[in-house]
């Protein structure tokens, strides 16, 4: 059992960043894969990006490659998203998952945080 907590969601203008922070709860987080989707207004749920148990592999989904990046640190237990160059389209609620099993991580993720709300400006 893991608990998700996120938090560095905002306000913030077109162009600029943001980085999102997910505090779990287990003292086993290395032992579970780490991800963000995120829900636009009158969007389903989309998944964002994902990292294994170590942070050796990440994914990502097209819109972000080369402006979101996923990592982790399990000495603290936290995985953050930086998110730069942000876009209208990128305003959501943005969720973190986790799963011990990594394919399914990036589908129906067994863990969820409560999600926080990133708003991007024109």
């Amino acid at each position: 059992q893991v608990q998700l907590v996120e938090s560095g969601g905002g306000l913030v203008q077109a162009g600029g960043s943001l980085r999102l922070s997910c505090a779990a709860s287990a003292r086993t987080f290395s032992l579970y894969a780490v991800g963000w989707f995120r829900q636009g207004p009158g969007k389903e749920r989309e998944f964002v990006a994902a990292t294994n148990w170590n942070g050796g592999s990440t994914y990502y989904v097209d819109s972000v490659k080369g402006r979101f990046t996923i990592s982790r640190d399990n000495a603290k237990n936290t995985a953050y998203l930086q998110m730069n160059s942000l876009r209208p389209e990128d305003t959501a609620v943005y969720y973190c998952a986790a799963d011990q099993n990594s394919g399914r991580l990036r589908t129906i993720p067994n863990y969820w945080g409560q999600g926080t709300q990133v708003t991007v400006s024109s």
